[in-house]
This record gives structure tokens, C-alpha cells and sequence, in this order.
């Protein structure tokens, strides 16, 4: 199913009927602030299992991070963090950022790796946050790639749809997508070290 909805004032009936799909172990095709994502709950295991599946991942090597809706979401599924690391993230979030963390106890072990940290993302992106402020929990997120060798991110959702209607229950159509990823940002040591590049620039809020 292809779902069109506005990011400037998502429809509530679509966002609800979204929800709905991921509550029952469902996936979705969905836009952030940077690439479109493939996301299900962070509590279904099986839905989990499945988007590894698609992305030829094995769940425990996937690296996958997730969406959560502001800090407050953030901080159930860390290891606590010093205020000056909270300064940042106040100021960088939402934005196009995966901030990697030490993991708390509440992130489900098919996403944590042998290092126990997680990538934790906030999109500026009013679709991505008003699913998972409905749903009450965040999504698994993984980028949707293209086999173009020049485009590495897919970014029309129609396109997308072609590709991966068959595969995913929704694919929510939030006009195009952009071409490049967020920047990572490893704070598990409590200085910011960043590990790819992105559409973020961290030096903005130091």
C-alpha cells in the first residue's frame, strides 16, 4: 500500500492506520530528514528479524538504530550521559543526526551488539516522530539503498513503492526523500567523535 501523507500536518487517520500495521508486527517505508527508512517496533522481534531479512543483515551484526520522539524517549534505552553531552542533543535534536550510545537494559536484545551501544536518531520530520509519539515505542530504522552505483539512497517514494510494495504493508509516500545519510556521532565515550559524515554538521551546536 502506498500512503501519501503531508509533512507539514500528517493526517491522523493515516498516522493511526500506520500504527496499527506496526503493532501488528507490520513493516513500513517511511521518510525522515535525511533517506527514507524500513522500520518496524522495536518490540516485535519477528518484524525485526524481517527487516534484516530484506536488508541481508544478520540481526545480531545489523547495527540497526532507532527512532525515538524527543530526549525524554532517548534516555528509557541509555546508559545515563553527563549534562554537557544533554546540551547538544537539546540543541541538535531533531536533526539529522544518529547519536551512538551505551545501551540501557530496555533495548531489546536482537538490537544491541557484543558492545551493547545503539544508534538513537530524532528526525526532524514531523511523519517519522508522530508515528512513534502514537505508537509509544520507536521504530527500527535501516536505510532504504539503491542498486544505482551513483545514487547510493533511493529517493522517490513512488519508485520505492515499485520496488518494495510486495515486501513492506506501507510505504508512506512523504514526497522525495534526500540522497544523504545522517551523520553518526559516537558519544559512548562522552566526548563526540564522529564516525560518518553526513547531512548533520555537530560543530553547529559544540
Amino acid at each position: 500500500m502506498l500512503l501519501k501523507l503531508y509533512e507539514e500536518n500528517p493526517n491522523m487517520k493515516g498516522i493511526q492506520q500506520i500504527v496499527d500495521v506496526l503493532k501488528k508486527g507490520g513493516l513500513i517505508i517511511y521518510p525522515t530528514d535525511t533517506v527514507y527508512g524500513l522500520g518496524c517496533d522495536i518490540r516485535n522481534h519477528r518484524a525485526i528479524e524481517r527487516v534484516c531479512e530484506l536488508r541481508g543483515l544478520k540481526p545480531e551484526k545489523a547495527n540497526l538504530s532507532f527512532v525515538c520522539y524527543d530526549l525524554t524517549d532517548i534516555a528509557q534505552y541509555t546508559k545515563p550521559f553527563d549534562t554537557a553531552t544533554f546540551r547538544v542533543l537539546k540543541k541538535a535534536l531533531p536533526g539529522p543526526f544518529t547519536f551512538i550510545f551505551n545501551a540501557s537494559g530496555q533495548v531489546p536484545k536482537l538490537l544491541s551488539n557484543k558492545k551493547r551501544t545503539v544508534g538513537i536518531r530524532v528526525p526532524d520530520n514531523n511523519i517519522a516522530r508522530e508515528i512513534v509519539r502514537q505508537l509509544a515505542n520507536p521504530i527500527v530504522s535501516a536505510s532504504i539503498h539503491d542498486e544505482d552505483e551513483i545514487v547510493e539512497y533511493s529517493t522517490d517514494p513512488e519508485l520505492i513503492y515499485e520496488k518494495y510494495g510486495d515486501l513492506v504493508d506501507i510505504v508512506i509516500d512523504g514526497g522525495y526523500g534526500g540522497n544523504i545519510a545522517s551523520t553518526i556521532v559516537d558519544v559512548t565515550s562522552g566526548d563526540f567523535e564522529i564516525m560518518r559524515e553526513g547531512k548533520g554538521d555537530l560543530g553547529l551546536f559544540l
